[in-house]
């Protein structure tokens, strides 16, 4: 088995350090490249995460579907890894996806547990460990085959918003996925940034106008509405 690991990334100076030399100290000869994929970030996160060991790609077009898609496309690996700038997976995230792996799961992602003692988002890690599709997301970091990933055309890069969930959601309808028992540890800062009702509430709203297939447009502008997000 061989690793990609992608991280699509747009003015994370603060974040991409951290998790790229995590993620490199705690790699070894089954990881075939580490590609961070930015959009044109005014901050210093190329320079920062190519001093911290990552191959930097300067995405064609902005949009974390497209920056994901193009990492791949840009990589060696026979299984493609989708980290967030702000998320720093287990040490062991090698071993972990070669077990998965090994028990016939093409995809798969951890649970969740953030950087912050908040009781309420402990509560919200707690139900990652159930199988329910609103308890997912790409900030569990995603794991996938590459030809399977190939066979379902990758993002759809239409997708301003929940382009992780749309994938996820296509590919579990063939294959069985993978919730390793540990979890990446999350930054809390879009929590802390608003408030924690705020950003349920937005969750829950968007969440629901996807189901009922409002446009994209309309799904990004209701969230950037609600919430500061990045």
């Amino acid at each position: 088995m061989t690793v990609s690991i992608i991280i699509p990334a747009l003015n994370e100076a603060e974040e991409i350090g951290k998790v790229v030399t995590h993620l490199c100290e705690n790699a070894d000869q089954r990881l075939a490249d580490l590609l961070v994929v930015d959009a044109g970030s005014t901050d210093g996160t190329a320079a920062i995460a190519a001093a911290a060991g990552a191959t930097v790609l300067a995405a064609p077009e902005k949009g974390r579907s497209r920056q994901m898609n193009y990492g791949a496309g840009q990589s060696r690996g026979e299984v493609l890894y989708f980290v967030h700038a702000d998320t720093l997976p287990p040490a062991t995230y090698l071993d972990d996806i070669a077990a998965a792996r090994s028990e016939g799961y093409p995809i798969g992602s951890y649970q969740s547990v953030y950087d912050t003692d908040h009781r309420l988002l402990k509560i919200n890690a707690y139900f990652t460990r159930f199988d329910f599709m609103w308890c997912r997301g790409g900030d569990q970091s995603i794991y996938v085959d590459r030809s399977v990933f190939e066979a379902f055309g990758g993002y759809r890069e239409d997708y301003q918003i929940m382009e992780e969930y749309d994938f996820m959601q296509r590919v579990r309808e063939k294959y069985p996925f993978k919730i390793m028992p540990k979890a990446t540890l999350i930054s809390a800062r879009k929590y802390e940034e608003n408030n924690y009702m705020r950003v349920q509430l937005a969750n829950l709203i968007v969440f629901n106008m996807y189901r009922m297939g409002f446009s994209q447009e309309r799904l990004a502008n209701t969230y950037c509405r609600l919430l500061k997000y990045r």
